[in-house]
């Protein structure tokens, strides 16, 4: 066998097409006729996409975290000047629905003003932050508004089951404008 009978070996079974598959192939290449004119299709990039806003939700967070600290903070030292530990105090939430904790001036006077209409724990800050954080994990889609709703409802359920019965007027205050807020935001969807 030379070396030429070698490089011109072609193997018939590589090359071969059925009749099936030609006419198969000729009619995917084949331009369709159709009596439209141009249809747009959507692409993926006109699709607004929503995704959440991890810097307002790290801020908001942080802020909670701060406020909260600086309201324990106060309650721990309204309950050391009493004589008692925070530790040892069985149920905080109880003794103070029951106004079973005496109030210091300065402290009484730093809770009013955390809780005055443009303070940190007032019903407008309050209820702007639990929107913010919500919208911020849905990207702004306000088409979650009614879940993210429904999620502030149950964080308020859970918090009257800590409190031991119905919480004070300003959290339900502070629920009403937050449903508010959603209501608001949901209904711009239909606009």
């Amino acid at each position: 066998m030379s070396i030429q009978q070698i490089t011109n070996y072609s193997d018939t079974n590589t090359n071969y097409i059925s009749n099936k598959e030609s006419k198969k192939v000729k009619e995917e290449l084949a331009p369709v006729n159709t009596d439209e004119a141009a249809v747009y299709e959507k692409s993926p990039a006109d699709k607004k996409v929503n995704k959440r806003d991890q810097a307002t939700i790290d801020r908001l967070l942080s802020e909670a975290e701060t406020g909260a600290n600086r309201l324990r903070d106060l309650v721990e030292r309204m309950l050391l000047k009493q004589g008692e530990t925070f530790n040892k105090s069985t149920n905080i939430y109880s003794l103070l629905r029951e106004g079973k904790v005496q109030v210091d001036e300065e402290t009484r006077l730093q809770a009013q003003k955390d809780i005055a209409e443009d303070g940190y724990w007032g019903v407008e800050q309050t209820s702007e932050r639990l929107f913010s954080f919500a919208k911020a994990l849905t990207g702004g889609d306000p088409a979650q508004a009614d879940d993210m709703l429904e999620a502030v409802k149950k964080g308020f359920e859970q918090a009257e089951k800590a409190w031991g019965g119905e919480l004070p007027q300003i959290s339900r205050d502070t629920l009403d404008r937050t449903i508010s807020k959603f209501e608001s935001w949901r209904d711009s969807l239909k606009e």
